[in-house]
């Protein structure tokens, strides 16, 4: 499997409508790619919390629109980070979203952690409460975003539920950095998986620097790429049965105490 991960920058003088323009022209890029994979609320902007009324869309809204061309024209699985999606009642989620090469929605997932800390996702946004998994030809995908990877409790569920790939789109900040590298790292070899997590780069509304440094991490711990601090398009191959001979190997997931740890 050929990974793309497309570390986009989200400057507060663009427009929403020319920043889908400009990742287009990264996301064709990745031609050859299997899965390409955005980072979290790039075409908002995380950061510009007063515009996310004004910039939340359906789900079959503007960005998803574009991703499916994306998709289509790559015949690749398009991981396009997330959305501010506004439901029919009014409230907004961030929505992360897989197209599958033919431009149909293959999964989605609405952000159940929102973050508080020197932010206003947690007041502006409605969290999730749904764990789902996609089949894929390249074997079970699922879902967190950004904020999500300090609750191991959410990724045993994905697990459970047979997650073998991960994909994590995020806004996560250069102040946290080894944070992210720290997470990434321990989220994959804690629950043998293949994480791919795409972070976004350059500076947002607030003058809030991006931490960029994407990567793919193997469940060994094995970091298969990761991509410097600024605006790049990253490709990366990898054996997705990695995750199956890792398992077979070292089957600790097998050696928990349920009734120990507290689960009913």
């Amino acid at each position: 499997m050929r990974i793309a991960m497309v570390q986009l920058a989200s400057p507060p003088e663009e427009s929403p409508e020319d920043r889908r323009v400009r990742a287009g022209s990264l996301v064709a890029q990745a031609r050859g790619a299997d899965l390409v994979v955005l980072p979290e609320l790039w075409a908002a902007g995380y950061f510009a919390f007063d515009r996310y009324p004004e910039r939340a869309e359906p789900l079959e809204g503007p960005t998803v629109a574009v991703a499916r061309e994306w998709a289509r024209a790559l015949g690749a699985f398009v991981h396009l980070g997330s959305i501010i999606e506004r439901d029919q009642h009014g409230r907004l989620a961030n929505t992360a979203v897989l197209l599958a090469p033919d431009g149909t929605i293959a999964h989605t997932y609405r952000k159940i952690h929102v973050f508080g800390y020197a932010s206003r996702e947690a007041e502006l946004l409605t969290p999730g409460d749904r764990l789902e998994i996609a089949e894929t030809p390249f074997g079970r995908f699922g879902a967190t975003t950004c904020y999500d990877l300090r609750f191991p409790e959410l990724w045993r569920g994905l697990v459970d539920r047979g997650a073998q790939t991960v994909v994590v789109p995020a806004a996560w900040p250069a102040a946290r950095r080894e944070h992210w590298r720290l997470f990434t790292t321990c989220r994959a070899v804690e629950e043998q998986v293949l994480v791919v997590a795409v972070n976004a780069a350059g500076r947002q509304d607030g003058g809030v620097e991006l931490g960029g440094h994407s990567r793919v991490v193997d469940p060994w711990g094995k970091v298969l790429a990761e991509a410097g601090a600024d605006e790049e398009v990253l490709c990366c191959d990898v054996d997705p049965a990695v995750v199956d001979r890792v398992r077979a190997e070292f089957p600790v997931l097998a050696d928990r105490r349920w009734p120990l740890a507290g689960v009913r």
